[in-house]
């Protein structure tokens, strides 16, 4: 079964941006540009995509090795973080554990990995995937993968055709779980449903592609294999999305302020 074989419904990974933002009180367009109508099929794609930042070295996993999670600053006092770095102390200490409980956390953890910005470049991508997918799977997922992120698709999500950032923009991909739910568990296999927030755009002065919020549920299949859970397949679906608010959507300078301040979270119950 091929990733592409796993979606559900017409979102991928992150959804299709049916979460609404209210516009700024002054102008009409989020960042001074033209909100684009085509989110959905962009994190659609970055599903097909990507499941949807760590670094390699935060890769090994989420909860599972090293105590560098203290907060570091600049010369100028700016805190110094990595967009999902970890914070806190490490929950567990040597992958997961082969329970029920286990498999939920390693999806969860899986789940802003593939979320992440890091997919964007093929050699994190290739470690991610190395760290998360049974070994029997991963050169299917790097193929199809390697498929989808086309110098069109950076394009299509305001990146460079080689996934870089434009000068004087902030790019934020992530993802962030709200719950898991196993529906089924046994030593050797799992089905964990992970209910995620996601945030995919460009920050900064006159962005036609504003950060915006999706809602999603994705399924994974996890295998205990090597002494840890990996990735079998997965599907996702759009929502549940809440009611969208009344707040008022941040100006460029904040988004990329806040995406350059605060670390992500990597997650474990």
């Amino acid at each position: 079964m091929s990733l592409g074989d796993e979606r559900e419904g017409s979102g991928g990974y992150g959804g299709t941006g049916q979460t609404r933002t209210r516009l700024p009180d002054t102008g009409g367009d989020v960042y001074g540009g033209a909100r684009r109508g085509g989110r959905s099929s962009s994190r659609s794609l970055v599903t097909v995509v990507g499941v949807v930042v760590i670094l390699i070295a935060a890769i090994a996993f989420a909860n599972r090795g090293g105590d560098d999670t203290t907060s570091k600053t600049d010369g100028a006092d700016k805190p110094v973080t990595s967009p999902t770095a970890a914070t806190g102390k490490t929950p567990v200490k040597s992958g997961y554990a082969r329970d029920q409980q286990g498999a939920q956390s390693a999806a969860a953890n899986y789940a802003v990995a593939l979320g992440s910005a890091e997919m964007f470049n093929k050699a994190k991508r290739d470690a991610i995937l190395q760290a998360i997918i049974t070994p029997s799977r991963v050169s299917q997922f790097e193929g199809t993968l390697d498929k989808a992120y086309t110098p069109e698709f950076n394009k299509n999500v305001g990146l460079n055709e080689d996934g870089s950032t434009p000068q004087g923009y902030t790019f934020v991909s992530r993802t962030t779980p709200i719950g898991t739910k196993a529906t089924q568990a046994s030593a050797d296999n799992a089905t964990v449903e992970v209910w995620c927030s996601g945030l995919l755009g460009l920050a900064g002065e006159n962005s036609t592609n504003p950060v915006t919020s999706t809602w999603f549920t994705i399924t994974m299949q996890l295998q205990w294999t090597g002494g840890d859970w990996k990735i079998v397949t997965h599907s996702q679906k759009d929502g549940p999305s809440p009611v969208p608010g009344d707040d008022r959507a941040s100006s460029a300078d904040e988004m990329a302020k806040a995406v350059e301040e605060y670390g992500g979270f990597t997650y474990a119950r």
